[in-house]
């Protein structure tokens, strides 16, 4: 199974990510989405998981704060801004979180902590990522995009 793992678009889907979303079987956001219309053309690549995001006001009312949920044998927890991950992570192997921009991929205590980065509009002179990772029996295998942009 192909995911690809995306986080801060802030309204803007760039034509790089949506060549890589194509190829997904399914998509996880991790928040800061910013409008319906990113919802709707994400779902039409693959089966969305999303969060809501500190951005996300009153039309994603019904997208939830935190996720729980397997794929391939691989349990996920997500939500936008780590600091509001639930206590306990027992059971779960991959964390997806996002807010800080900032590419991560690191284990820690036993779990994979993800962050793509962002791949929105570019904010803090930071390079703009994404993720597409492999799951197959229950292992994950995670490769970092970075999505080239002009220098302004």
């Amino acid at each position: 199974m192909k995911l690809a793992i995306l986080s801060d678009t802030h309204g803007l889907l760039r034509p790089e990510v949506v060549e890589k979303l194509k190829t997904a079987d399914v998509i996880l956001h991790g928040g800061d989405i910013n409008k319906q219309s990113i919802v709707d053309e994400l779902r039409r690549y693959a089966p969305l998981h999303m969060v809501r995001g500190n951005n996300d006001k009153e039309w994603a009312q019904a997208i939830p704060h935190e996720l729980t949920f397997t794929l391939e044998g691989v349990t996920f927890a997500m939500v936008h801004n780590k600091k509001e991950l639930p206590a306990d992570l027992e059971g779960v192997n991959v964390v997806v979180f996002g807010h800080s921009h900032k590419y991560v991929q690191e284990e820690k205590g036993g779990i994979l902590w993800l962050n793509p980065g962002s791949c929105g509009p570019r904010r803090f002179h930071q390079e703009i990522t994404m993720m597409m990772a492999e799951l197959e029996d229950g292992k994950i295998q995670v490769e970092k995009v970075t999505i080239p942009h002009a220098v302004k």
